[in-house]
């Protein structure tokens, strides 16, 4: 996607949310479901047994309620896209979603967790997109007693928008770390992007088959060699970790062929491939952007995370990244911005 369409996008969408502001708000679908690891995951780790989590300040600075378990300093892409559908507030994470609550829409994501069960494990718990699945079915049983049965839940689920952001851990918990896991010794990367594009079709097709989901938007993985914690480690004297990148396309691209195939062999389904996480450094600092290599807090060497209680650095706006591996609130508004615009094609 173009940068030049990337920048039309912000702009439309802040112009929308201007509006929204300006009329009384009204939910564009009746519900929206997250799945995903840490850039849309809003608490569903708090209570897990993991390094994996970030309830602590700084993260939170710069939101409302402070750090509530969002990888970030403020809003993450799932907060800002519910506003822009309309939501009164963001959609709550499983682990504390209750009563008739469901029935608006579930946040699963969870950090360091990815399409394979295994991925993240050497951080501790967390939960992979199979589990979240099944948290899904635990939902889907609450929606279906709410409504009175599974066909008029199923009726209710297809109108709902679901929201995908996950593999970036496949690669950066799993892949590009022989020393705990195999699966770079055992598959090129081409076969191993294969092999993690073969299994999210089946866990989308599930989402399908079993509770009726139709609308459905997945994302690609966004530039992972131009992250602190890649760059740090070294990129031959280019912006960005090429290799990191190159292996990352080959998921993106038979990503965007399953999609197609996806809407293609399946009745009524609308899938749409989101590449809006392919922000480079350069677009980034047009964007007014300046500091695109470094996190804007201080983090540790074990997790990449920061370190909990230091100050972060005082104009978040300007940075790119707040920890090793995790967008600014300000990154997380255009690439909501640039989502919406794929979601528009849903909402009809």
């Amino acid at each position: 996607m173009a940068f030049a369409v990337r920048v039309s996008f912000f702009v439309v969408i802040s112009v929308i949310m201007q509006i929204q502001a300006l009329i009384s708000a009204h939910h564009q679908v009746p519900c929206f479901f997250v799945f995903g690891d840490s850039l849309v995951d809003n608490g569903n780790n708090n209570r897990l047994v993991t390094e994996a989590k970030v309830n602590y300040l700084p993260y939170g600075v710069d939101f409302p309620q402070g750090p509530t378990g969002r990888f970030t300093n403020g809003r993450n892409t799932a907060d800002i896209l519910a506003q822009l559908l309309g939501f009164n507030s963001s959609i709550p994470p499983f682990a504390t979603a209750q009563g008739n609550d469901v029935i608006k829409g579930v946040n699963y994501a969870s950090g360091s967790s990815g399409i394979r069960s295994e991925t993240g494990e050497q951080l501790g718990d967390r939960i992979s997109l199979d589990r979240q699945l099944q948290n899904h079915e635990t939902t889907f049983s609450s929606i279906s007693r709410l409504l009175g049965n599974d066909t008029s839940a199923k009726i209710h689920l297809s109108k709902c928008v679901y929201y995908f952001v996950v593999g970036s851990n496949d690669y950066i918990n799993n892949y590009n770390m022989p020393e705990y896991y195999p699966t770079s010794t055992k598959y090129t990367p081409q076969e191993y992007s294969s092999i993690l594009v073969q299994q999210y079709s089946q866990q989308l097709n599930s989402l399908y088959n079993n509770f009726g989901a139709r609308k459905v938007v997945v994302s690609g993985v966004g530039p992972l060699g131009c992250m602190p914690a890649e760059i740090a480690k070294g990129t031959n004297g280019t912006a960005c970790a090429d290799s990191v990148n190159d292996a990352v396309a080959l998921f993106n691209n038979k990503l965007k062929l399953m999609v197609n195939g996806l809407n293609q062999n399946l009745t009524g389904a609308e899938f749409v491939y989101n590449g809006a996480m392919d922000l480079r450094p350069k677009d980034l600092i047009a964007l007014g952007i300046r500091i695109v290599g470094k996190p804007c807090c201080k983090v540790s060497s074990k997790t990449g995370q920061c370190i909990k209680g230091e100050k972060p650095c005082l104009v978040r706006a300007l940075h790119a990244f707040f920890d090793n591996f995790h967008p600014t609130e300000v990154v997380n508004n255009v690439v909501a911005a640039a989502t919406y615009i794929q979601m528009l094609k849903l909402l009809h």
